[in-house]
């Protein structure tokens, strides 16, 4: 297929690297990328990508990606509560300023041969008119989506609210960590990403936020200000992690998430791409990472395919099932950010092994072959809690130099509390363990200790997990579980979360 024009329409790093990679797959191809926002009035902090990420970027435009290593900060990850700090190795984490990393697209997209337009662009339809293709990479708040109104989009907003901020050093980690002050629980994710900046974001539930005002400055908040009150209040809460300096905005006001998706990507000759058409919670992953990504799978189908119509098929065929299991994922890790302070009886160690665990992605095996004496302390805080089952060996986790795949999970098994006979089985067959059937299930509880089992599939028994946490969290009420052998992982990773007091697996005796 030949595209003769093309136009882009958004200039953050979706919409750079997309026009970048399509001069250099088609260079006889006209690009343009047309921005409103000229590129000093950019804002933002910092944007962090993983090392899956980095591997996708190095292999689709070796170029780019050292221009992106070249201004990158590296960071470790550091959970503190209560002044007790545990840190996990780097696995090659980094974060880059959203201004620098624009400049670094900007300048390696006008190298290509990319015509950077901007200013006002007019209408999605007018301008698709006059090219072959028109890429909307333009946002949460997309103007094309909502122009055409044909994509069957639905946005959900969250019931908890951020504030984005950053302050003016470097911290030595990026950092997790509550604070709590006489309104109620803050929770910061911050993380540095120059020499002199880190991003500092703040996220806390609708009743403290209310409390402490909030709800009043950010209603007396321009959309294009900073509610300096939030930053000012927010800076003493944190001032332990802040020392001597003080959190600064750009546009910095209280949020709701927005959780974008919809029926269809593409209309004729327009398609949507990255946050336009989809987003997930930034505790899992960020718009710039699947926005970089989608441009990548995008410009393979326009390479490949025979015509317009059979390429952008191709594309979200491609691209919606990660997209759609990284949205359900992302979820998890949200709701579980919503509840964090809940948890804060835990010992940081299981805290962790609770945050890597949260939404299935990460096994306890897994995280113990990455940080084995986190994982070792955890359990072993874990096995001091519960009473071993009596065919089980009492005692410590062996500190052995390695332990076999699936030994950290087959060790907590064997050495949960013993189960509870009689108990009536309770299938937990809920859409959303927060949602409106969740309740019901939980106030029709009545008894001292419940068993619950659910569908066979993964997502059943994590949907099952989040409902007996907060069974656990909500009630005085016993939580056991059964889930299938399969998934014996999930089981292990939650008896060290707290999430269940047992785990059954199918085929074990009631």
């Amino acid at each position: 297929m030949r595209l003769r024009t093309v136009a882009v329409l958004g200039g953050g790093p979706g919409g750079l690297y997309t026009a970048r990679l399509l001069r250099l797959r088609m260079p006889d191809c006209e690009v343009r990328l047309i921005e409103q926002t000229e590129p000093r009035q950019t804002f933002g902090f910092g944007v962090g990508l993983a090392t899956r990420t980095q591997r996708n970027l190095q292999a689709a435009d070796p170029e780019s990606f050292e221009g992106i290593l070249g201004i990158a900060h590296s960071h470790e990850m550091t959970m503190t509560v209560d002044g007790h700090a545990v840190t996990l190795p780097s696995d090659d984490l980094i974060a880059v300023s959203r201004g620098t990393l624009l400049d670094v697209l900007r300048e390696h997209a006008a190298g290509a041969g990319v015509r950077l337009e901007y200013g006002d662009h007019g209408y999605a339809t007018e301008l698709a008119k006059e090219v072959d293709l028109v890429i909307a990479a333009d946002g949460v708040s997309s103007a094309t989506r909502e122009e055409l109104g044909v994509f069957g989009s639905s946005v959900t907003t969250a019931d908890g609210l951020y504030l984005w901020a950053g302050t003016d050093v470097a911290l030595p980690s990026a950092l997790f960590t509550p604070a709590t002050t006489e309104h109620g629980t803050f929770v910061a994710h911050a993380y540095p990403y120059a020499a002199d900046r880190s991003t500092f974001l703040v996220e806390t539930d609708e009743e403290t936020w209310r409390r402490a005002g909030f709800d009043v400055t950010t209603e007396q908040t321009p959309y294009d200000c900073d509610d300096q009150v939030a930053l000012d209040y927010l800076s003493d809460a944190f001032a332990e992690q802040l020392p001597g300096h003080r959190l600064i905005g750009n546009r910095t006001r209280w949020l709701r998430f927005r959780t974008v998706s919809c029926e269809r990507w593409h209309d004729r000759n327009v398609v949507l791409l990255g946050d336009a058409v989809h987003t997930a919670h930034y505790s899992i992953g960020s718009g710039t990472k699947l926005a970089m990504e989608d441009g990548i799978a995008l410009v393979e189908a326009l390479a490949g395919a025979s015509d317009l119509e059979t390429a952008l098929t191709d594309y979200e065929a491609q691209r919606r099932p990660a997209v759609e299991h990284l949205q359900s994922t992302a979820l998890r890790s949200m709701r579980w950010w919503d509840t964090f302070p809940t948890r804060l009886d835990l010992p940081v160690e299981r805290l962790w092994v609770a945050y890597m665990t949260r939404a299935g992605k990460v096994t306890l095996d897994r995280f113990g072959s990455t940080a084995p004496d986190v994982v070792r302390t955890a359990i072993n805080q874990y096995a001091s809690t519960a009473a071993p089952q009596p065919a089980a060996t009492a005692g410590p986790l062996p500190e052995a130099s390695g332990v076999p795949v699936g030994g950290f999970s087959d060790w907590v098994l064997a050495h949960q509390s013993p189960f509870v006979d009689g108990l009536a089985e309770v299938f937990v067959d809920v859409g959303d363990p927060r949602g409106a059937d969740a309740d019901v299930l939980i106030k029709g509880l009545d008894a001292t200790a419940v068993l619950l089992t659910s569908g066979d599939d993964r997502e059943a028994v994590l949907t099952m997990l989040d409902v007996a946490e907060r069974i656990r969290l909500e009630t005085a009420t016993r939580v056991e579980v059964r889930i299938p052998t399969a998934e014996r992982d999930l089981g292990a990773a939650a008896l060290v979360s707290g999430r269940a007091d047992a785990v059954r697996l199918r085929g074990e005796a009631r």
